[in-house]
Formats: structure tokens, sequence, C-alpha cells
């Protein structure tokens, strides 16, 4: 897959602006979470494959980073494609299944009855019994296995301070790994609204992005934590970025491919 590059048109947005996106999305015109996360993971396992892999990941290891709100059900999405098209795939959580979402949740048991390698960063005590979900040893740096991509799935747009707990030690681990790191929609540890990069925070060698691009990775540092950037279609109309609060114009950016790169 060619990924096209977009025209210099493309508005950036605000963590709040993304959250009325969201919101609309599902409250005013039906579309379901599970559907914008299908894409929102499919996506991200198109840029593993196109950018990554040479467009075959047949064979090649992919360690997917997963927290428990939606970034971590489109991560696990993500897995669940790549483990069709080949790759060996192993998922490590930040959180118990307890304490996860519906629709993430629900993208955590197809994983499992697939019988995808899952297990959880941190506590042990703190895991839910399952067959395939074991507890790793809490750590500093947790120790992660062999991987030729890391995909952070990690906190994403919803960022509230600096990352602590499983998910600082996991995004540590991550920067440690040498496999290079994709993030999904935004490299955890960065404020995508004012540009903010927080200790820690993940260096991604890339970022897939959905919807819009967020405003805070123009900032230098951001920019640098984001590395290559692409964009998603996650299926929003242009009428709904144009009527109040948001009042954007958005023109056809997926034109002709619904993956495109920004820089």
């Amino acid at each position: 897959m060619v990924i096209p590059n977009a025209g210099a048109d493309v508005p950036f947005i605000t963590e709040e602006q993304m959250r009325e996106v969201d919101r609309a999305m599902v409250e005013d015109l039906g579309i379901l979470l599970l559907q914008m996360m299908e894409h929102a993971g499919r996506g991200l396992a198109t840029v593993a494959r196109s950018r990554f892999f040479a467009g075959d990941p047949r064979g090649r290891r992919v360690l997917v980073l997963a927290g428990s709100g939606g970034n971590g059900g489109g991560g696990l999405v993500a897995a669940r494609w790549l483990h069709n098209w080949g790759a060996t795939v192993q998922v490590r959580m930040t959180a118990p299944a307890r304490r996860m979402g519906e629709v993430p949740r629900h993208q955590l048991q197809v994983l499992q009855r697939m019988g995808v390698d899952v297990s959880e960063v941190g506590d042990p005590a703190a895991a839910e019994p399952h067959q395939h979900l074991q507890p790793l040893v809490a750590a500093a740096e947790p120790p992660l296995p062999p991987a030729d991509l890391v995909l952070d799935a990690i906190i994403g747009y919803s960022l509230r301070g600096a990352p602590s707990g499983a998910a600082a030690r996991a995004i540590r681990a991550a920067n440690h790994h040498p496999a290079p790191v994709l993030a999904l929609d935004a490299p955890s540890g960065v404020d995508s609204t004012t540009g903010a990069v927080h200790e820690p925070a993940i260096r991604a060698a890339a970022t897939f992005t959905l919807a819009l691009p967020k405003v805070g990775f123009k900032q230098d540092a951001a920019r640098r934590a984001v590395g290559e950037l692409y964009l998603g279609d996650i299926g929003v109309p242009p009428e709904l970025y144009a009527r109040p609060p948001l009042k954007l114009t958005v023109g056809p950016i997926f034109a002709q491919s619904g993956i495109v790169r920004l820089w």
C-alpha cells in the first residue's frame, strides 16, 4: 500500500474538539464506538504493515502495549488484524480486565478466544484470573519480549498529567526496547493540545492519529516524540465538523486513501 501525502489544508484540533467529535459521532449520528474502534485498529495495523514490514507482516514479531480505555481497545483491534495477517503478536496490558470499559474489554475477550498471547504489565495481585492473562512481575522497567515493532496503545489523547504506575513502567520499557514504536493517536505521555512532553513519554518512530491531527503535535518537543505522522479515517462526515461548536471546514481528506501522511 502506498500512503499518499495529505494536502496543506488539514486543520489541527484540540483534545476538547476531539472529544466533541467522538460525542457527536456516537450520540448525534448513532455511530457505534465499536465501529470507530475497528477503523482505528485496522488503520494502525495497516500502517504497521506498510511502513514497518514492507507490506508483509508474516513471521514478524509485534508487541502491543494496551491501556484500559478506547486507545487500548484500538491497539487490541490492531493486534487481531496483524495476527490474522500472519504476524506473531503478543499483548501486554497496563490494567486488569475489570478496569476496562465495555468496548475495549470486548476486544480483549476476542483476542483471548483466539488464543493470542495476552498478559498484564504490573502487580500480579491486580491481574484478572484467566488462562490467557497471566501477570508479569512488577518492576521499574518490566521485561518486554523481543519484537520487530512495538505498538503504543496505552493512553492516547485522554492524558491527565504525567503517566504513572504500570503505564509509566510500560512507557519506559518501550523506550528502552530496540524495536521502533508506532503510537496510536498520540504517543503516550504527550499532551495533544499543549504539546507538553511529560516524563515518561513514548518516543515514537511514527504516530497514527485519528480523524484530524492534534494541535499540540506542532510543538517542537512533541513533534520529535510523534515521529512520522499519519492520519486515519474513522468515518467522520464533513457535516459534523462544520456545525457548532466545531465550525471547521474539512474537505475530502481521504478521497484517495483511508490513511494519509502529514509529515
